[in-house]
C-alpha cells in the first residue's frame, strides 16, 4: 500500500489523521546459520521490506491496535501491566507496551495502524520488525530515554517471555542497527558488531520464498541445540571453551576424535566451519570480491544441507537451479530451514530472466511456485519520510 492509501485507511478507522509514521525493515542473514546459539558470528542485513506504523494520540486513554494485514483488533486501556491474549498478531506490540509500563514509563492513549509487506512465516523476521517499530515509536513519541540497544534487548524479552518463543537476538539487532549497503558481523554472545561494506555493485539480492510452511522448524531447532550441547561437552574434556565457536576449524579437527556420536560430529563440524566462513565472507565483501562471497554462500548451503541437515527439497531446488545460471554469483538457504527462504546474488539486468526460469524449474520439481522478491541492503528502524 502507498503512504497515501495508509493515511486514508488510518482516517477511516480512527476518524483522525496520523501524526507520525515509522518504519522497521525485516532482515536476511547473508551467512552464518545456526551459529547464534553456539557463541559465534552471524552476518545479517536489513532489507527494503518491513513494517510501517502510523500513530496518533487519542483522548480516551486507550491503545487501539489495528492491522491492514489481519482482521483481529484490540482496544485496551492504558494500565500498569498487560498479558498475552491468545495467539493474535497484536501480542507483539502488546508485549512492548507491557515492558514500557512495567518500567514505569508514562504512556497515553494511542491509535496505531500497522502494515507489513514481509511474507509471514518466511523467516524474514516479521515479528522482530513489529516489536522494534513499536518500541522505537513509543520511545521517540514519549521521549522515554531508551538507547537503541535497550530497545533491542526489550524486544528480545518480548519474544522470549511475553510471546514464549525461545529465539536469539540476531533478528531484533539486525532490524534496529541495519545500515544501507552494510552487513552486520555480529557476535551474538557479546553483541559486539562490525558494519561491513556490502556494496553489491551490479548485483541485487533476490529473496526466494519456498512457500512451504516451516512446521518442523521448532522441534528440529531444539534437537540441533541439544546436539551442539553434546558436542561441546565432549570437546570440553580437553578444551577450555564455553561455546563451539570459541575454536577455529583447525583446532576443532585436531580434537574431533573426542566426539563419538557421528551425527553430533556432523553438526559440530558445520558450526565451527560456518563460523570461519563468516570471517572469510566479511573479508570478501569488504574487498568487493562478490565471486568469493558467492562461493562461500554455496559452501554454507552445502554444509547446512549435508552436515546440519536443515534444508529440504524446496531450498535445495532453488540452490541447484542457481548453480546452473551464469547470472547468479551465489545462493543459499537463510534462516532456520525446513522451508522459509533462500537468497541469491543475481546480476541486476538478469533478474527477470532469473525469476522466470527459476519459477519454471522449481514448479516442475516441487509442484507449486516460489515467490521471488528483489531487495537492497537498507537502513534499520527509522521515522518514515
Amino acid at each position: 500500500m502507498t503512504s497515501n492509501q495508509l493515511q486514508q485507511r488510518f482516517s477511516e478507522l480512527f476518524n483522525q489523521s496520523s501524526t507520525q509514521t515509522y518504519f522497521c525493515p525485516g532482515r536476511v542473514n547473508l551467512i552464518g546459520e545456526h551459529i547464534d546459539y553456539n557463541g559465534g558470528l552471524v552476518m545479517p542485513c536489513a532489507i527494503d521490506y518491513g513494517t510501517t506504523l502510523l500513530m496518533a494520540p487519542n483522548t480516551e486513554g486507550v491503545f487501539r491496535l489495528r492491522s491492514v494485514n489481519f482482521d483481529e483488533t484490540i482496544d485496551i486501556p492504558v494500565q500498569t501491566a498487560y498479558e498475552k491474549q491468545g495467539k493474535d498478531w497484536f501480542n507483539y506490540p502488546l508485549g512492548v507496551l507491557h515492558h514500557f509500563v512495567k518500567d514505569g514509563k508514562e504512556l497515553k492513549g494511542l491509535d496505531m495502524l500497522y502494515f507489513g509487506n514481509l511474507p509471514i512465516g518466511s523467516g524474514l523476521s516479521s515479528s522482530a520488525s513489529i516489536e522494534i517499530v513499536t518500541a522505537f515509536a513509543l520511545n521517540t513519541y514519549f521521549n522515554s530515554g531508551y538507547t537503541k540497544l535497550e530497545l533491542v534487548l526489550q524486544a528480545k524479552s518480548v519474544e522470549n517471555n511475553f510471546i514464549g518463543l525461545n529465539s536469539g537476538i540476531m533478528d531484533q539487532f539486525a532490524v534496529a542497527f541495519g545500515e544501507r549497503n552494510k552487513a552486520l558481523m555480529l557476535n551474538c554472545d557479546t553483541l559486539e558488531y562490525q558494519a561491513v561494506d556490502a556494496n553489491l555493485g551490479n548485483h541485487v539480492l533476490a529473496i526466494i520464498s519456498t512457500n512451504k510452511p516451516r512446521k518442523l522448524a521448532e522441534s528440529k531447532y531444539n534437537e540441533r541445540v541439544k546436539e551442539c550441547q553434546e558436542a561441546l561437552a565432549d570437546l570440553q574434556k580437553e578444551l577450555d571453551i564455553q561455546y563451539l565457536c570459541d575454536i577455529d576449524a583447525k583446532t576443532f579437527h585436531e580434537h574431533a576424535h573426542l566426539i563419538s556420536n557421528p551425527i553430533v560430529l556432523k553438526r559440530a563440524t558445520h558450526v565451527v566451519e560456518e563460523n570461519d566462513r563468516v570471517k572469510l565472507a566479511a573479508r570478501a565483501l569488504s574487498a568487493g570480491d562478490l565471486n568469493e562471497f558467492g562461493r562461500l554462500m554455496y559452501a554454507s548451503h552445502e554444509s547446512l544441507q549435508n552436515l546440519y541437515e536443515v534444508s529440504g527439497l524446496e531450498l535445495d531446488t532453488i540452490v541447484a537451479y542457481s548453480k546452473t545460471d551464469s547470472n547468479v554469483t551465489g545462493a543459499r538457504m537463510t534462516g532456520a530451514g525446513f522451508g522459509g527462504c533462500a537468497i541469491a546474488l543475481v546480476k541486476t539486468d538478469a533478474l527477470e530472466e532469473f525469476r522466470k526460469n527459476l519459477i519454471e524449474y522449481y514448479t516442475k520439481i516441487v509442484g507449486y511456485e516460489p515467490s521471488i522478491y528483489s531487495t537492497s541492503i537498507n537502513d534499520g528502524v527509522r521515522i518514515a519520510q
